[in-house]
């Protein structure tokens, strides 16, 4: 499967924070969004960076939790962006991610606009349906070819 269809098909909300956006707001959308990295965007979705769950476990772990308040997305996202296309396969992405060692990919078109997110577990959920489909129809194909030896 295409990582577009599967974002058409999940109908998923996009969520990106600013990078000005102070932690305690990026925090509280990752909670209310139930989602484990953000993409940092600018204007017309251009990313610049992601935060993810263990950006925000770094940014607490290092910092006087006085200071916390006034540390933003910008001082905590990573940079170094490693993204899809919307042609590319399932298997591609998940491979990426395994290659990084990391569990969220953006989905970035053509011209660099973030258009949604796909994280490991869509990966693994969508190849295990995918080999749950192949044992169907491997299982269907062995049953009509054992009808037609008996026929």
């Amino acid at each position: 499967m295409k990582i577009g269809e599967f974002l058409t098909q999940s109908r998923q909300q996009l969520v990106c924070c600013l990078p000005d956006d102070h932690l305690n707001a990026v925090a509280k959308l990752m909670f209310m969004h139930n989602i484990g990295a953000m993409p940092v965007c600018e204007l017309q979705q251009r990313m610049v960076g992601i935060v993810s769950e263990r950006d925000l476990v770094r940014a607490f772990a290092r910092t006087d939790w006085s200071e916390l308040r006034h540390i933003r997305a910008r001082d905590v996202m990573t940079i170094r962006i490693i993204s899809c296309g919307f042609d590319d396969s399932i298997r591609t992405a998940q491979e990426l991610m395994r290659a990084n060692h990391i569990r969220h990919l953006p989905v970035l078109s053509k011209d660099g606009q973030v258009q949604g997110m796909l994280s490991m577990r869509d990966t693994v959920s969508l190849r295990l349906q995918e080999s749950e489909n192949e044992i169907r129809v491997l299982r269907d194909m062995a049953r009509a070819e054992a009808i037609f030896r008996s026929s």
